[in-house]
């Protein structure tokens, strides 16, 4: 052992864990909340103060470009102090939230329960029990597992395997499906969508899968057949309570070549004549989830209501049709039809793109407001671009993008004015070609103009009039600045810049942007290093390699990453954390990810023992040793989880003299046992021959270094069978190896003691010291 890491220097680790830094960093989105169709907001400001952190609300005048405080902060704060008997800070009011009365004139809040009144002429201000009424809203309806009709005046809910709809101003409730029976149910979700089990154990009631008609008369949903898919088994061996006996959970997890997989019969059911019509088409095969789900929708509406439109994808993912229906006689139309010789992903894309309110995008499949024409995105021509088509005869009518380039997320169709606006990346020349930019285009393809110009990648969130936008933009080593624009890009004016002092003060390091190649050599790759806190020149650092396998998603960050994606995930891999204990950390995506070409993307066809470009990481970081002399090329180290479980456990085996540590979390290592959509859409059809090499436990008898396996016994989404296959292979081969098994933990297996193991693995086998004994996370 060459040194011992101290307590101390956990610690630090720990500080910088993502779920620790958001409260370092102030300022880094702006949520407007705008006042009507105006073209006013206002927002929460961020400020730092010496003890904590504070707040004032902003007011913005687009259309003037203006700012100033929403109201006098300190004349509300010394009436509610005098009111309450407490004295507030007007730096720090004690509510997050606010709205306008009686033309501007007062302000309501919630506060300690209580609804308070200010008027903002006298400052006078009044409390009373928080105001009585329907105080349901979406969010709550949902977490009941509710989905609320647009006019506010339906809830539809699942029970019993049937679908109900309840009405919110009188509360009756009307069952509108009477024939679900178990496994052959309406507007649920397959129990391969990788938290089935989860959920029942949490007593999640799921929110149906449907989509509401715009007049609130009508649901677009489904019956889901799953009646003769095969189970698959979980047992919790350490059962809740004074229970010893372990318990078993079962649920259908159908496999790549398996014969029964669930099947969709769309329906549409109307709520005021209670009858059902089954839309004419054949049975549909879902993906993981299905394409009713919010954020993955290839189905939807007609904004007037008279037609439904959805995509059908073949089972082996290589052929797609648009088809339109009408919702009452259920007859249908197929208008476009696309075959490809490799996989299709139009309707998964998206994938890693987010709302500034954090959900999914929808893909980019959209029937235009009129009902004439309808978008569609193909990779034909070798990059992910948009079409206009004929939403009666399906002819093709134009183009709507085109270049060596490619569209990710549309972001808003104005049908009036005939402009589309698109979010891409590589269009721009020198620049990181995953980078979102925002453009807008005329729907007849002509006009393209870049509207966000600065490097960085860019988030956008529309006023409700159309005539705006706030403009987020940032890179791993920039930090977030939110500014205003019209709607044709014209800057208005900078409304905030992130302030990081508090994060720097804690240790953070910078990331590093590099480009090298692929092992072919031509194409060029896109990573992030972060160097060890302790860097000093002529000293040599051991390096992490932060890996995913899946062909999916990008996973290297391109924004300014501090905070945990979705509560749990850090974005650079544990990065911050690993640096405060002497490592340097490296991300990139090789050959074989999205958002590129199709021949890029095409790598990992039929070849996911490729593990998405994990030769393209070798022939990577050889080259980065040379422009960072630095790095250790000796002591190279490579984690991931679920397909980045997969992929450092492949690195280990396929590359044993040059990755000599790995932690493998939730790997997916042999997908003949994962879920059927996946290894079928990738790998292909399922036949022995195809996916034999793909196989982990094939490799198991070139390990050289050390390797330790993780898995939660809970797993509903890679089952722990993955591990225990491994297992098996390694203790057959007479090979070395740890486990670590964590009970009653699920995919994201990403607990506090395994944090710490994973550190202590790395600082024991890859840093070559001692690990502090047992330390215990405190944050």
């Amino acid at each position: 052992m060459q040194k011992r890491v101290t307590q101390e220097d956990y610690q630090r680790a720990e500080n910088l864990l993502v779920t620790n830094t958001s409260k370092y960093v102030l300022n880094s989105r702006v949520e407007a909340n705008w006042l009507g169709q105006a073209d006013r907001f206002w927002y929460k400001k961020e400020l730092r103060k010496e003890e904590g952190r504070g707040k004032q609300f902003i007011v913005v005048d687009a259309y003037q470009n203006s700012s100033e405080p929403a109201f006098d902060h300190v004349r509300v704060a010394k009436a509610i102090s005098v009111l309450s008997g407490k004295s507030y800070d007007p730096d720090n009011l004690p509510f997050e939230h606010f709205e306008y009365s009686n033309d501007e004139q007062a302000i309501i809040f919630d506060m300690h329960g209580e609804r308070w009144n200010c008027d903002l002429k006298t400052y006078l201000c009044s409390r009373s029990e928080k105001a009585e009424g329907n105080s349901e809203n979406s969010l709550s309806l949902e977490a009941a597992g509710e989905l609320l009709s647009p006019d506010g005046k339906w809830t539809a809910f699942i029970e019993s395997h049937n679908l109900y709809a309840r009405s919110l101003e009188t509360g009756e409730v009307i069952p509108l499906t009477h024939d679900g029976q178990p496994y052959f149910d309406y507007a649920t979700q397959p129990e391969n969508s990788t938290s089935a089990v989860t959920e029942r154990l949490l007593g999640i009631k799921p929110v149906p899968t449907a989509i509401w008609s715009p007049d609130s008369q009508k649901l677009l949903t489904y019956r889901l057949d799953q009646r003769l898919v095969r189970d698959l088994h979980l047992v919790q061996s350490v059962a809740p309570g004074d229970n010893v006996r372990p318990l078993l959970h079962s649920y259908r997890y159908p496999l790549p070549g398996d014969e029964h997989v669930p099947l969709m019969e769309l329906v549409v059911i109307d709520i005021e004549a209670r009858s059902q019509v089954s839309l004419d088409m054949p049975r549909q095969v879902p993906f993981i989830y299905t394409s009713l789900t919010q954020g993955l929708q290839t189905a939807d509406w007609s904004k007037k209501g008279d037609k439904v439109y959805y995509v059908r994808l073949d089972r082996d993912f290589q052929t797609a049709q648009f088809v339109i229906a009408d919702p009452i006689t259920g007859e249908h139309q197929t208008l476009l039809e696309e075959k490809s010789s490799t996989f299709l992903d139009f309707d998964i894309s998206h994938l890693g793109v987010r709302k500034s309110s954090g959900g999914l995008k929808n893909p980019n499949i959209r029937l235009l407001d009129s009902g004439e024409s309808f978008i569609w995105q193909s990779s034909s021509d070798g990059f992910p671009h948009l079409y206009l088509y004929d939403a009666t005869t399906g002819s093709f009518k134009n183009r709507l993008t085109s270049g060596e380039w490619a569209v990710r997320t549309i972001e808003k169709v104005d049908e009036e004015r005939g402009w589309l606006y698109f979010t891409a990346g590589g269009r721009e020349e020198g620049r990181d070609p995953y980078f979102l930019h925002l453009y807008r285009v005329r729907l007849d393809g002509t006009g393209l103009t870049l509207l966000t110009p600065e490097d960085a990648t860019h988030m956008v969130d529309f006023s409700p009039n159309q005539e705006y936008f706030l403009d987020t933009f940032s890179r791993v080593d920039l930090p977030p600045v939110t500014v205003l624009r019209t709607v044709d890009g014209r800057l208005i004016r900078e409304l905030e810049q992130a302030d990081i002092t508090l994060l720097l003060g804690q240790g953070y390091q910078l990331p590093e942007r590099f480009t090298v190649k692929a092992q072919d050599g031509e194409a060029d790759l896109y990573g992030v290093l972060v160097r060890p806190a302790d860097y000093a020149p002529g000293r040599k650092f051991p390096v992490i390699d932060y890996f995913y396998a899946g062909p999916q998603v990008v996973n290297t960050p391109k924004a300014f990453c501090f905070e945990a994606d979705r509560g749990v995930l850090d974005l650079l891999g544990g990065a911050q954390p690993f640096a405060q204990l002497g490592f340097a950390t490296v991300i990139m995506d090789g050959m074989g990810t999205p958002a590129r070409s199709k021949a890029f993307h095409d790598v990992s066809h039929g070849n996911l023992q490729g593990a998405a470009g994990l030769c393209d990481h070798v022939a990577g970081m050889k080259q980065l040793a040379e422009m960072y002399p630095f790095i250790d090329l000796e002591r190279v180290g490579i984690w991931g989880i679920s397909g980045g479980g997969y992929g450092s456990t492949r690195a280990i085996l396929t590359y044993p003299d040059f990755y000599k540590v790995a932690v493998s979390v939730c790997g997916n290592h042999d997908q003949r046992v994962y879920v059927y959509s996946w290894g079928e859409r990738y790998q292909g059809m399922y036949t022995p021959d195809l996916y034999r090499d793909q196989d982990n436990t094939t490799l198991v008898s070139n390990l050289k270094g050390n390797l330790l396996l993780v898995h939660g016994d809970m797993d509903d989404n890679v089952h722990p069978a993955h591990t225990m296959r491994m297992v098996d292979a390694l203790i057959k081969a007479n090979k070395d190896f740890d486990l670590l098994i964590l009970p009653n933990v699920n995919h994201m297996a990403l607990t506090p003691y395994f944090t710490r193991k994973k550190w202590d693995y790395f600082v024991k086998h890859l840093l070559g010291a001692e690990p502090p004994k047992e330390y215990s996370m405190q944050k």
